[in-house]
C-alpha cells in the first residue's frame, strides 16, 4: 500500500494563504530593509506585521486551538512553516520565529493549566516574546549541556536563580525567560537542572550587552543576560525539579526541525532567484541556464531541497507518533543545516556579481543560514551522537548474538 503524502485540504489552504501572505505583503518589506528586523522597526514593525497576519488568517499555525491558534501537528506545519520562511521576516509575522514557536511548544506540553494561562495565552497571541536562556560563557552550557553553571537554590516560598547566560536570543524585549538552572549535582552531571519560568522585570534579570552575529533577522537580537539573586516562586518552576534535561529534548527536537522549515523556506527563495537569473542572463554564446557547469548548480540544488524534505517528513512523522524522534531530527538537521547553505552559496555563485551584492537577497541570505550549523548543536556534535548511536546499537546486536 502507498504511503499518503498528500496534505488536508485544511493544511493545503493555510499553505496557499500563507505563500500569499508571505510573498506579496511581508517580502516587499524584508527587501527594503535587506533584512534587517532592526532597521525596519523591530518590535514595531513585529506587532505591525502580526495584525495583518491574523486579519489573513495565517497567525500562529502551530499554536493549540484553545489558544487561538491552528494546532497544527509537526507533519503538518512543514509546509506551512517553509512557505512563511520565504521570507526572512515571514516567522516573525506568523509567529513562529524562533524562540517563541519552540517556548510555544515547550509550554504546551510542560506547563501547568495556571502558566498556561500565564505564559502560553499571551505567547500564542502574540502579546509578548519570550527567550529560552540555557547557553552559558566557558566553562558553562553550550554543546555540552552537562556542564551547566548557572545554579537555582530554594528560599522561602520559592527559589533564587544566579548565573550568567549568553548567546540568549530574543532577549531584548522579552516578557519572560524560561531559564535553565542547576539544582542538585555537579558540574558534568547528565541530571540535575530544572526549568524556571521568569518574568522579565524580576529584580536581578538584567539584559545586557548584544552579541554581534552574521545574522540580522532574529528580532529582541542574542545578548548576554545575567540573574543575580533573582527569586521566583515556586509555582514558576516549569515542570519537575531536577527534570529540566528531559523536558529540553521536548522542546529541542521539535525546534531544530522547524528551523529546518523555515530556512529551507528562505534558501527555496535563493534557488528561485537564481535559476530566474540564468535563464535569461546571457553570456558565452548563450543563455548561462544552457550551460553544463550551471545546470549542475541548479540540478545539485534541486536534489539538496528535495531530500532536505524527505528527511524532514521522516523526522517530523516520528516525532508526531510520540517517538523522541533523537537520531531522525539529528540527521535531518545536521544534512539541512549544510544543503540549506549549499543552495544558497550556489544561487550566489550562479548570479556572479548580483550574487554578493545588496541588490539581490542572495548575500544576505547566505548570512543568515550559515549560523544554522552552529545553532541548535553544531554539526560535529549531532555527527558524534548519531555514531554513537549506531555503535552502540552494533554492540547490543553483537551482545545478542554471544551464546
Amino acid at each position: 500500500m502507498a504511503i499518503d503524502l498528500t496534505y488536508d485540504p485544511v493544511v493545503r489552504e493555510w499553505i496557499e494563504r500563507t505563500r500569499t501572505f508571505t510573498r506579496e505583503h511581508v517580502l516587499p518589506i524584508e527587501d527594503k530593509f535587506l533584512g534587517d528586523v532592526t532597521a525596519a522597526g523591530g518590535d514595531d514593525l513585529r506587532r505591525e506585521l502580526q495584525a495583518a497576519a491574523k486579519d489573513a488568517a495565517v497567525f500562529a499555525p502551530h499554536a493549540p486551538r484553545e489558544y487561538g491558534g491552528g494546532g497544527l501537528s509537526m507533519s503538518d506545519r512543514a509546509p506551512v512553516f517553509e512557505e512563511a520562511g520565504y521570507s526572512l521576516f515571514g516567522p516573525i509575522a506568523t509567529n513562529i520565529g524562533a524562540p517563541d514557536e519552540g517556548n510555544v511548544h515547550l509550554l504546551a506540553h510542560v506547563a501547568s493549566p495556571a502558566q498556561k494561562e500565564q505564559f502560553l495565552a499571551p505567547l500564542a497571541r502574540g502579546d509578548v516574546r519570550s527567550a529560552f536562556a540555557m547557553t552559558e560563557p566557558a566553562p558553562g552550557a553550550g554543546s555540552d549541556p552537562s556542564a551547566l553553571t548557572t545554579t537555582a537554590t530554594r528560599t522561602d516560598g520559592g527559589w533564587r536563580i544566579d548565573g550568567h547566560k549568553w548567546f540568549i536570543t530574543g532577549a531584548d524585549g522579552a516578557g519572560f525567560f524560561i531559564v535553565m538552572a542547576r539544582t542538585s549535582g555537579t558540574l558534568g552531571d547528565r541530571g540535575g537542572a530544572t526549568m524556571f519560568l521568569v518574568p522579565a522585570d524580576t529584580a536581578g534579570v538584567t539584559v545586557g550587552r548584544h552579541i554581534s552575529t552574521l545574522d540580522r533577522a532574529m528580532i529582541g537580537g542574542h545578548c548576554e543576560v545575567t540573574f543575580d539573586r533573582v527569586v521566583v516562586p515556586e509555582e514558576n518552576v516549569l515542570g519537575a525539579v531536577d527534570e529540566g534535561f528531559t523536558y529540553a529534548q521536548v522542546r529541542l527536537g521539535p525546534a531544530r526541525m522547524t528551523h529546518v522549515m523555515r530556512w529551507l523556506g528562505a534558501a527555496r527563495r535563493g534557488h528561485d532567484v537564481a535559476v530566474a537569473h540564468v535563464a535569461h542572463r546571457e553570456g558565452f554564446g548563450s543563455r548561462l541556464g544552457d550551460l553544463g557547469m550551471v545546470q549542475k548548480m541548479i540540478a545539485d540544488n534541486e536534489i539538496d531541497i528535495a531530500a532536505t524534505r524527505a528527511l524532514l517528513v521522516t523526522a517530523c512523522h516520528a516525532l508526531d507518533l510520540g517517538d523522541p524522534a533523537s537520531n531522525e531530527t539529528s540527521i535531518a538537521k545536521t544534512f539541512a543545516a549544510e544543503a540549506i547553505f549549499r543552495i544558497v552559496d550556489r544561487g550566489v555563485q550562479m548570479c556572479g556579481g548580483l550574487g554578493v551584492s545588496d541588490d539581490l537577497p542572495l548575500a544576505r541570505l547566505s548570512r543568515e543560514v550559515r549560523p544554522f550549523r552552529v545553532y541548535d548543536g553544531p554539526s560535529e556534535v549531532h555527527r558524534w551522537a548519531i555514531a554513537k548511536r549506531a555503535v552502540g546499537a552494533a554492540r547490543r546486536a553483537a551482545a545478542k548474538e554471544q551464546p
